[in-house]
């Protein structure tokens, strides 16, 4: 019996469904003709945080109640959905965060009441960290491999199959695989909705992970998608779930991404970070050809205006 076979997934997902439909609103789908008449943007970037990963948070701190406090790494966009729903709930939440963190994600992060540490060049730095500090007290919340954080991220494609009838297919980013994950358990009874990860080329942990049977060390380049960037943590539960839901992962460069970026910016005046865009960058490459109903899942906005700036300009080099 595998770790994850153990985890009664069907209580998770309910009770997360409860707490997310209670405190947030759904986010809405757009028509994107230029990727073709089936592809509709799933827009997250509305979330109060401007990510997605504000779901799981909330999801995860309900269950953790008043009396614990709470200490967890992120690249940015889990801490700031940590710092927004422990504000929210007045629980006590520590954030250690790389020194690669984003100047617009450190900004949002100061603006919540929890105590933000920066350490280490890497997430992974940041992870080793933030699991020690756990040991004096705090409760350390696993954005990849704490069941109710991927439960609070399923709510995506639980709201994807009320707004949509009939099959379909979810592109999302790819990182640590809690989004993927949580919508292919989502869509796993429904029959009707099918999930293709997207990574940066410049970090393909989960793709390696899934290759290999196991969690190996990869070498992890400079991207635009720096909430999908970084070595997985050892023991990480979203591999085996990955294997198992979701129907296939492809990789994406980092033009593609700025051209993403630019596409989304041009056409429907949207502001995308890497991450955000990595969906988009493989519909329009071609990894990912649309042949029905598809949607493509903007997952946050929180880029620097530095970086939007020379991606705007054009002054990303294709890799």
């Amino acid at each position: 019996m595998t770790a994850t076979s153990r985890i009664d997934w069907a209580g998770h997902l309910a009770r997360a469904c409860e707490v997310v439909t209670a405190a947030l609103p759904v986010t809405p789908l757009v028509q994107s003709l230029g990727l073709g008449e089936n592809v509709l943007l799933k827009l997250e970037s509305f979330q109060p945080t401007g990510s997605f990963k504000v779901r799981g948070a909330l999801a995860a701190l309900t269950e953790v109640g008043r009396e614990s406090a709470v200490v967890t790494a992120s690249s940015g966009n889990h801490a700031l959905g940590v710092a927004w729903a422990a504000q929210q709930l007045g629980i006590s939440a520590t954030l250690v965060v790389p020194v690669s963190t984003s100047s617009a994600k450190l900004a949002s992060l100061r603006r919540f009441q929890a105590t933000v540490i920066i350490h280490g060049e890497a997430y992974e730095h940041a992870d080793r960290h933030a699991r020690s500090l756990a040991t004096g007290g705090m409760r350390y919340l696993s954005a990849t491999s704490d069941p109710d954080v991927i439960a609070g991220q399923s709510t995506v494609g639980a709201e994807l199959l009320a707004q949509l009838d009939g099959p379909f297919t979810v592109v999302c980013g790819i990182g640590g695989g809690a989004l993927a994950a949580g919508l292919g358990m989502a869509g796993s009874h429904s029959g009707r909705m099918s999930v293709i990860g997207v990574e940066a080329a410049a970090s393909r942990a989960m793709s390696t992970a899934i290759n290999a049977g196991q969690v190996v060390p990869v070498q992890v380049g400079e991207t635009l998608a720096d909430g999908l960037a970084g070595n997985l943590e050892p023991g990480v539960i979203t591999v085996s779930l990955v294997s198992q839901h979701v129907r296939r992962i492809v990789e994406v460069t980092e033009g593609q991404i700025a051209e993403a970026i630019r596409y989304l910016a041009r056409e429907h005046g949207l502001i995308a970070e890497g991450s955000g865009a990595a969906p988009v960058a493989a519909i329009l490459a071609g990894a990912v050809p649309v042949t029905g109903l598809t949607v493509a899942i903007i997952t946050g906005r929180n880029i620097s205006f530095e970086t939007l700036a020379r991606v705007l300009q054009n002054r990303v080099s294709p890799r």
